[in-house]
């Protein structure tokens, strides 16, 4: 398989027009440095609007997907290539489409028994407060987005139509999702096998877009300091999220511990980062595999899933 790989035209797809073009073209470059250091025949390929046209025009023979929100995790940009007929890495087309709409993956989730924060959908005051019965803090939250992005926790009531505004920018039907206290952690799966859990510390007051890409936003402790028993709880979660979901390659299952209810699965990422603050790379090294072989692992799974 290795040998076949190293004979073929891979393209690093990046760039994108979402809100997270930035780090996916540091994703991007990541990836096809690790690619080109590994001796394979690899080229970035930066796409916009006019992505059929620009793939099309690339002539590459397997795509390294480094997009990430908007179309490039939703489904769309894998739909793309399902046309063209260029394998791919990562999740295939519905699996990226219901990771990407979170209130659709957590409904996936409560249908297989995963726990998840309680949520709905962001409509108004009335709706989220009397009808739903939410109660304070909660977060508020694009629905298809990541990095964070338009993201707010609600602690006063005041504050509802702050966020509401914010998450607008982002996605026309945010939701409202229950605020669970306690740490933050993360569990990388790689090909439906869990890595290590990563607890991430971040210096705000939640881990939002700077905490994750700026320098010194955030600290990482890993593997994280957990009891046995809750590792391997956390490590299955992560496993069955991806596994419900129908995730394939590299993911990134995004927790919160509560002290006394245990973990709770906020979503999957179906094309994680892999810049140099990325929890992946992080969650694989601590099972001892390097970020170039990571690159590899996820890279051969593109050809394995076409076989």
């Amino acid at each position: 398989m290795a040998e076949n790989l190293e004979e073929k035209k891979i393209g690093v797809i990046m760039g994108g027009v979402s809100a997270e073009k930035e780090v996916s073209e540091a994703s991007g470059a990541a990836i096809l440095e690790s690619l080109l250091r590994q001796g394979y025949k690899a080229e970035r390929v930066t796409v916009t609007e006019q992505a059929i046209v620009e793939l099309q025009e690339s002539k590459i023979d397997v795509a390294f997907i480094a997009l990430h929100g908007g179309w490039g995790e939703d489904g769309r940009i894998q739909s793309i290539f399902e046309l063209l007929k260029i394998p791919y890495t990562g999740s295939g087309v519905v699996a990226s489409a219901i990771a990407m709409n979170k209130p659709q993956a957590k409904a996936v989730f409560t249908q297989k028994g995963i726990p998840t924060p309680r949520y709905c959908p962001a409509v108004d005051e009335g709706f989220v407060f009397e009808e739903m019965k939410f109660g304070l803090p909660f977060v508020v939250k694009p629905g298809s987005e990541g990095s964070s992005v338009g993201v707010s926790i609600v602690r006063q009531r005041g504050e509802f139509a702050q966020a509401l505004k914010l998450a607008r920018k982002y996605d026309e039907l945010p939701m409202v999702e229950e605020y669970i206290p306690g740490r933050e952690i993360t569990c990388g799966v790689l090909n439906n096998e869990p890595l290590e859990v990563v607890e991430v510390k971040p210096h705000s007051s939640f881990y939002d877009y700077g905490a994750k890409y700026q320098d010194g936003g955030s600290n990482y402790e890993v593997p994280a300091k957990l009891k046995p028993g809750v590792r391997e709880w956390v490590k299955e979660l992560s496993r069955r999220a991806c596994e419900s979901l129908h995730c394939r390659g590299g993911a990134r299952v995004d927790l919160r511990l509560d002290p006394e209810r245990g973990p709770f699965v906020l979503e999957v990422n179906t094309i994680p980062g892999m810049t140099g603050h990325s929890l992946l790379p992080m969650s694989a090294a601590a099972v001892g595999i390097g970020f170039d072989e990571l690159v590899k692992r996820i890279l051969q799974s593109a050809l394995e899933h076409k076989k």
